[in-house]
């Protein structure tokens, strides 16, 4: 019989197969979303109506109180939404945004004009006096003036409030009024309905409570839309905003991305076709200044992306990222830089230092290319970009230096220094940090899987390639923070009801950067019991 395999024999043939697996992965991945994606068809790219908001350069914002938005700008906008809707839907008075009927009037568009309402008095009568005289001036083309959005839902105002603005409108103006709110808060406050002409609900599945996916969301808008009109019988009901974002964090079974806004708005507008339903669709342009109160989603619910453009096809496939072949240009131009910093003070010689250090840089390189399309989407400024830059930097620096370790143990040299503790003990506080984050506050935050694989599987390989003789008791910090990872991140796997599949990839690099320290630290304390002159 032939002798059994050593442990460094088992340890090493262990280790090569999770290179392959991590480098075919990554490349895997990006070919994956590259791939054309078969979609029901609309049944026609025009749509009835389209939320309608500006501010989509950099540094726009309608919480700006300074912003203004030209006429020109309006008319552009306007002049180019003509031709896919018949109708806008607008949120606010003032900053520019009262010229929209008068400018929509010029190219057929009908307008459900919006009226914003807060917790300020002063500027409730400012916004309410400029939508009565645009209202008044404009009725021709206005399909209803809409008194508040979702103030219920920010708590800002009372219903008893919110009437009393709904009566002073209604009073003052000769097309049908009403008030627009997430569906539930209908649900809440029946009372409400007395003081509009019709309800406008927002039904988005993606934001629910328990968020729906892609595949069952159009059930769940009729389901929805079916209960609303129950309890409010005999009473018009359109549905103000339902739509779905093409980037940001998934929720549960529910994952933002480009594919699945299409995927929805084709689904949707099928359905929409069959029954009579009032709706408008948000959005039209992509909102920058939305990421800062809802994460990187919140930035990209529009059909048209900040610069005008149309963001996919209503008939046809559609890819998710056409430029996929990024990701593989990336992994090979990682395999070459930790082979160039290969030679830098080699100790070893042979063919396995050079694939384990070719296999990881493979690996890393699409990771990162992985982790800076997320900044892409999600950075907002130059403190956000300088920060991602920075960690993604020292991820690098941290899986070179790791990967000169594991290709020097692969290729028969035992004799290495250990890797420095206190860099181990830096990504140890930083992951747990982040996981603080987002069990806590994690509602808005990406998983930033691609910046923390480089030094979890960095460390988990090292741990792995490591003999007994060379385990050492692990600061008492870095026990602490090993155990606290796990437990963090299984929290939010079940945060996501265990139905996103990034959720787990996070408990997976979790458990790869602590389950070692807390291994170490396990054996130390055996040695220890057995060699007590040790202490």
């Amino acid at each position: 019989m032939p002798p059994a395999p050593s442990p460094t024999h088992r340890r090493h043939a262990i280790t090569w197969l999770l290179l392959g697996l991590l480098a075919i992965s990554g490349a895997w991945w990006w070919w994956a979303i590259g791939r054309p994606v078969a979609l029901p068809d609309a049944p026609s790219a025009r749509i009835a109506c389209v939320s309608y908001a500006p501010f989509r350069l950099a540094g726009e914002s309608p919480l700006d109180p300074h912003a203004f938005i030209s006429p020109q700008r309006i008319d552009a906008d306007l002049r180019a939404l003509s031709q896919r809707f018949d109708c806008v839907r607008t949120y606010s008075q003032g900053q520019g945004l009262s010229a929209v009927p008068e400018i929509a009037k010029r190219y057929g568009l009908k307008v459900l004009m919006g009226i914003w309402l807060s917790r300020d008095p002063k500027l409730n009568e400012q916004q309410i006096q400029l939508g009565i005289q645009a209202a008044q001036a404009n009725p021709q083309v206005l399909r209803g003036v809409i008194v508040g959005n979702e103030v219920l839902l920010r708590g800002e105002l009372s219903s008893t409030q919110i009437a009393g603005y709904l009566r002073e409108v209604k009073a003052a103006v000769s097309v049908p009024v009403t008030y627009a709110d997430v569906w539930e808060f209908w649900l809440r406050h029946p009372e409400l309905a007395t003081s509009v002409d019709y309800l406008t609900i927002h039904i988005l599945p993606y934001w629910e409570d328990q968020p729906v996916s892609p595949e069952r969301a159009v059930q769940h808008v009729a389901d929805v839309y079916a209960k609303v009109q129950h309890a409010f019988p005999g009473r018009r009901v359109m549905i103000g905003e339902t739509g779905w974002p093409s980037e940001g964090r998934p929720r549960q079974a529910a994952d933002a991305s480009l594919v699945n806004e299409a995927r929805y708005l084709r689904e949707f507008l099928r359905y929409a076709a069959t029954v009579q339903m009032p709706y408008n669709v948000i959005e039209a342009f992509d909102q920058p200044w939305k990421r800062a109160q809802e994460g990187t989603a919140g930035g990209y619910w529009g059909i048209f992306d900040v610069h005008a453009k149309p963001k996919f096809a209503m008939q046809g496939p559609l890819v998710e990222e056409p430029h996929w072949a990024f990701g593989w240009l990336a992994g090979v131009a990682g395999a070459l830089v930790f082979a160039i910093v290969g030679f830098w003070r080699r100790c070893w010689s042979g063919m396995r230092g050079w694939l384990a250090l070719l296999l990881l840089g493979f690996a890393s390189g699409c990771a990162l290319a992985w982790q800076s399309r997320q900044m892409w989407f999600a950075c907002r400024d130059v403190w956000e970009w300088t920060l991602s830059i920075t960690a993604c930097v020292l991820a690098l620096l941290t899986a070179l230096a790791l990967a000169r370790w594991v290709a020097a143990r692969l290729a028969g040299i035992t004799e290495l220094a250990w890797p420095s503790v206190w860099l181990r003990f830096g990504w140890l506080f930083g992951l747990a940090y982040f996981g603080l984050l987002m069990v806590f506050d994690g509602r808005y935050r990406d998983f930033p899987l691609g910046l923390f694989e480089l030094p979890c599987i960095g460390y988990a390989l090292v741990a792995l390639l490591s003999g007994r003789y060379e385990v050492r008791m692990p600061l008492i910090e870095e026990r602490f923070l090993a155990a606290c990872l796990p437990a963090l991140a299984a929290m939010v796997v079940l945060q996501e009801a265990g139905l996103t599949p990034v959720a787990w990839l996070w408990l997976l690099l979790n458990a790869a950067m602590g389950a070692p320290v807390l291994l170490s630290w396990r054996q130390a304390r055996q040695e220890l019991r057995l060699n007590p002159q040790q202490a």
